[in-house]
């Protein structure tokens, strides 16, 4: 029985860390935008279920799991998601070069490195 309990737990465990592992991809996945736009062009961006699987998606905006988010941008863009506006804008080509520029232009310019 004690076996049991603890093998329901390591698969729970596993379970658990897959679906992180797979949320945290996906949310990363957000700072493209082109992949943004290949959402919109496939219509996935306005499907009922994809629009509340957004907002659920909301809990990596907190410091405990924002902290493994590597392209910040990603957050940012789960955000603007949020909104129905910027959904169908981002199906726009224009949209999403302006996009893509503006996340060229702060990676280009958001470090100086020190000097040591």
């Amino acid at each position: 029985m004690v076996e049991t309990a603890n093998q329901s737990k390591e698969d729970e465990r596993i379970k658990n860390r897959k679906r992180f592992e797979l949320e945290l991809e996906f949310v990363q996945a957000l700072a493209n935008p082109f992949y943004l736009h290949s959402l919109a062009q496939q219509g996935i961006l306005y499907q009922t279920a994809f629009i509340n699987y957004l907002k659920y998606l909301q809990y990596w905006k907190e410091k405990d799991y924002a902290r493994f988010i590597l392209y910040p941008h990603a957050l940012h863009h789960l955000e603007l998601l949020q909104h129905a506006e910027f959904r169908l804008e981002i199906l726009k080509d224009e949209w999403r070069e302006r996009l893509n520029q503006k996340q060229f232009d702060h990676w280009r310019t958001w470090y100086v490195p020190s000097a040591f």
